[in-house]
C-alpha cells in the first residue's frame, strides 16, 4: 500500500494516465435493460442499435441515447372542439404508444414521445369534427377506430406504434343533455303507443272473427251473453238488470198475432 502512494507521489504523470485509463474503460462498458436499446452515434453519424445486455464502445468517439420499448400510457388534456352537426363537446381519452424503431425515433424527430401526444390531440379534434354527436353517443367504437388510423398513418414515419386510442369521458352542454333526455322519452312513448295500437288491431280482429263464428250458431250470443252476465256478477258485488233474449220477444210477438 506504502509502495503505490510512493510510486503515485513520485510519478505523478503515471498516475493521472491510469485514472484517465481507468475512466476511459468505465465508458466503453454499457448495459442495456430488457426493455432499452442503444442508439449509438459515432463521431455524430448512425452506427448502430444495441441490444439488451452488456455492450462495448469507443470511448470519447461513441455517444448513446437509450430507448425504452415499453408501452406507454398517456392520458390526453381534454379537448374542446365542435361536432359536425355544431355541438360543443369536451372530450378527453387514452393513449397507448411505443417505440418500434428506436434509431428512427431518435433521428427523425426531437421528442417522440411529446410528438405522438401532440399529434393524438390534434387528431382527436379532427375525428370529433367529422362524427355527429348522435355518432359519437352511439358508436364510440368508430370514432376510436378513426383517431386510431389517422395516428397509426402519422406516427409510423417517427418508428412509434400506438397499440390503442380510447375516448373516456364526453361532456355535453346542459341544455342539449336535456334535449336528448326529452327525444328519448318521445321515442319511448311513440313505441309504446305503436304497441297499444297494434293490440288494439289484433283484439279487434280477433273479435270479429269470434262474431262470426257466433253468428253461425244457433243461441250461441244467447249463451255468451248470459256467460258475461255471470262473470260480471262475480266481479263486481252490484244488481244487473237485464232485458229479455230478442228470441224470446220474437215468439211472444208470433204468438199474439195468431190470437
Amino acid at each position: 500500500m506504502d509502495s503505490l502512494f510512493e510510486i503515485a507521489a513520485y510519478h505523478p504523470m503515471l498516475t493521472l494516465l491510469l485514472i484517465i485509463a481507468a475512466v476511459l474503460a468505465l465508458k466503453a462498458f454499457g448495459i442495456n435493460q430488457e426493455f432499452q436499446r442503444a442508439v449509438v452515434f459515432r463521431l455524430g453519424r448512425l452506427a448502430e442499435t444495441k441490444g439488451p445486455g452488456w455492450f462495448w464502445l469507443v470511448p470519447v468517439i461513441d455517444r448513446v441515447v437509450k430507448v425504452d420499448l415499453r408501452v406507454i400510457t398517456f392520458a390526453l388534456s381534454t379537448q374542446e372542439t365542435v361536432t359536425r352537426d355544431g355541438v360543443a363537446v369536451r372530450v378527453n381519452a387514452v393513449l397507448w404508444f411505443r417505440a418500434v424503431d428506436p434509431a428512427r425515433a431518435i433521428t427523425t424527430v426531437l421528442n417522440w414521445q411529446s410528438a405522438v401526444i401532440q399529434a393524438a390531440e390534434t387528431g382527436m379534434r379532427d375525428a370529433i369534427g367529422q362524427s355527429d354527436l348522435d355518432q359519437m353517443l352511439k358508436d364510440r367504437a368508430a370514432i376510436n377506430s378513426r383517431l386510431l388510423t389517422l395516428l397509426e398513418q402519422t406516427c409510423a414515419q417517427w418508428g412509434v406504434a400506438v397499440d390503442a386510442v380510447e375516448i373516456k369521458d364526453l361532456d355535453i352542454p346542459e341544455q342539449m343533455q336535456r334535449a336528448i333526455a326529452r327525444e328519448a322519452e318521445a321515442i319511448r312513448e311513440k313505441r309504446a303507443r305503436i304497441i297499444k295500437a297494434e293490440g288494439e288491431a289484433e283484439a279487434s280482429l280477433r273479435l270479429s272473427e269470434a262474431a262470426k263464428v257466433i253468428a253461425q250458431v244457433p243461441g250461441a250470443l244467447e249463451l255468451r251473453r248470459l256467460q258475461t252476465l255471470s262473470e260480471i256478477g262475480v266481479e263486481h258485488n252490484s244488481t244487473i238488470i237485464a232485458m229479455f233474449p230478442t228470441e224470446i220477444l220474437e215468439a211472444a210477438k208470433a204468438i199474439s198475432r195468431k190470437d
